[in-house]
């Protein structure tokens, strides 16, 4: 309770009152800069998608880096990070069993569960025997409160010392770093479990938020992840601003990160399509639709659906087919004829999902008005 009460209030009182009378300069603003995201992406990329999700493997140098991220961003070490987190995907909204019900309230989801030993979070490793076969979590788990001060206290003094003001240094680079990168995980928690679109699914609360992945690394998406949570993206599309899903690709070309677990694309429109389809049907039930136009939307949804589980299994035989194609002129002909096929689908999913937005937009411009 002092932790979390009292490094707010420090930080909304002493960082301003420091900056006017001594100033911070762009040397410290870039320092504090370099260790938010620093523990930001350690929590994103490490805590949660590799420890927590086994969405990739890392080196074991991106481990150790993300296991001293962690501990800067004073979030709780990896074992026990990872462990609430796997109960928070099997038993979310589950106000019994998940650490952080958002079913609780803005508050107990955001912070509240921390500050109290509550039934739903109390200490259980039974779900994360893989990760404590890791020594670098191992080892972060028995160092941790050290960790703690090196990283909180130690590199900012330190950096603050060749630059010539510690205090500085320590202001933003400690303390207003320290609350900023707390709060801006624990949103997750709780904003994006309240505040969204469902795109994918509507069985858990979780929510699409392209303007909270702007402050939490790309985390906004969350209703794909909730949805997906094996995928190493949560932006699912390139545009989307997602730079934990960034640094993992990145580190893989380098040979830093590997097996980058992907949903694949006709997975991911069926579940679109099928929340489109319910939220259609939950509309049209509301008003007095004519049965023509209630039997295009069920002829189209069947046609997609159709193409999708084509396209599905036409992905699935040409990734066969290219890793075990032999190098002789028939396996490369045939090979060339799924490739074809693959591509023929692809492109009639895209005339079809055009096809079906216009439905969409046609039914909902013929909906007659609420009385």
């Amino acid at each position: 309770m002092l932790l979390f009460s009292l490094t707010p209030a420090f930080a909304v009182t002493l960082v301003p009152l420091y900056g006017y009378f001594y100033g911070y300069d762009l040397y410290e603003w870039l320092m504090f800069l370099f260790l938010m995201m620093f523990c930001g992406l350690s929590v994103t990329a490490g805590y949660h998608r590799m420890w927590s999700h086994k969405a990739y493997k890392a080196h074991p140098i991106v481990r150790f880096i993300f296991a001293l991220g962690g501990a800067c961003a004073l979030q709780n070490d990896v074992m026990h990070w990872s462990s609430d987190h796997r109960r928070h995907h099997r038993f979310v909204d589950d106000n019994q069993r998940d650490p952080y019900s958002a079913g609780r309230g803005f508050w107990f989801s955001h912070i509240g569960w921390i500050l109290r030993n509550h039934e739903s979070s109390k200490e259980d490793f039974s779900n994360i025997k893989d990760i404590q076969q890791d020594p670098i979590a191992v080892w972060q788990h028995k160092h941790y409160l050290s960790l703690v001060l090196l990283t909180n206290i130690g590199v900012p003094a330190l950096l603050g010392y060749l630059h010539g003001d510690i205090i500085a240094c320590l202001l933003l680079g400690g303390l207003l770093r320290l609350v900023l990168s707390q709060h801006v995980t624990y949103l997750i928690n709780s904003i994006a479990h309240m505040w969204g679109g469902q795109t994918f699914s509507d069985s858990h609360s979780a929510r699409d938020n392209p303007f909270l992945a702007l402050i939490t690394y790309g985390e906004g998406y969350h209703n794909f992840h909730h949805t997906f949570q094996w995928d190493y993206r949560n932006g699912v599309k390139w545009w989307h601003f997602d730079p934990t899903k960034w640094l993992i690709r990145t580190l893989s070309w380098i040979g830093l990160t590997r097996n980058l677990k992907r949903t694949s694309p006709a997975q991911i429109e069926t579940a679109r399509l099928q929340m489109q389809y319910q939220k259609a049907q939950e509309k049209f039930a509301m008003r007095d639709i004519p049965e023509n136009w209630r039997l295009k939307l069920e002829q189209e949804y069947e046609q997609f659906q159709l193409l999708l589980n084509q396209w599905n299994e036409m992905r699935q035989t040409w990734q066969e087919a290219k890793e075990k194609r032999i190098q002789d002129a028939l396996a490369h002909w045939e090979h060339m004829q799924l490739r074809d096929r693959y591509k023929e689908l692809k492109y009639s999913v895209k005339v079809q999902k055009k096809r079906w937005r216009e439905v969409l937009r046609n039914l909902h411009d013929a909906l007659p008005a609420p009385a």
